[in-house]
């Protein structure tokens, strides 16, 4: 498929997904008129934060594609990385405290660089559900042994699910 194929595939998606998000809206719209306005008011608070959030994270993955090897990915987090890998995609996972549209394109530029497929769904996971600054706070407010059985029971359920998923999904069929 040549270039301008693929552009116009994707000209065409654009369009068929702007006309469902019509059809979305018009039907919440009619059926949920009275929080509607609401619902609208925060999506465009929420696109205005992406749109000044995403273009210093696009540059910033632009940096890192340069700046980190694939082999380093590879060795640290591919396939042959073992538990280091795991403790080193929780580690990367729990620092950041970013929304989660941003952990996206990170995991993505991760697998393109061969890092294993369980080792990003930890990272994913552990990035959406257990970020230390949100320990921290959770321990103000629900108790330090609350906290501590959430967060242990959460991360195994996240390793659970990342090495099912691995086992399931075939990498190569994944468009990155």
């Amino acid at each position: 498929m040549n270039k301008d194929d693929k552009l116009k595939n994707l000209f065409i998606k654009t369009i068929k997904t702007l006309f469902i998000w019509v059809l979305i809206l018009t039907v919440f719209k009619y059926f949920f008129a009275s929080r509607f306005d609401n619902a609208v008011n925060m999506s465009f608070r929420y696109a205005k934060e992406m749109i000044m959030i995403f273009p210093a994270v696009i540059i910033i993955m632009g940096l890192a594609d340069i700046w980190v090897p694939t082999n380093l990915v590879k060795k640290h987090l591919g396939n042959k990385s073992g538990l280091r890998g795991k403790i080193l995609a929780i580690f990367l996972g729990t620092m950041p405290t970013g929304p989660m549209y941003i952990a996206f394109p990170i995991a993505a530029e991760l697998l393109r660089k061969k890092a294993s497929l369980s080792n990003i769904i930890i990272f994913l996971g552990v990035w959406a559900s257990l970020k230390i600054p949100q320990l921290g706070i959770e321990i103000q407010f629900i108790g330090l042994k609350f906290s501590a059985l959430r967060f242990i029971f959460t991360l195994i359920s996240i390793i659970i699910i990342a090495l099912i998923m691995e086992k399931i999904i075939d990498v190569d069929d994944l468009k990155i």
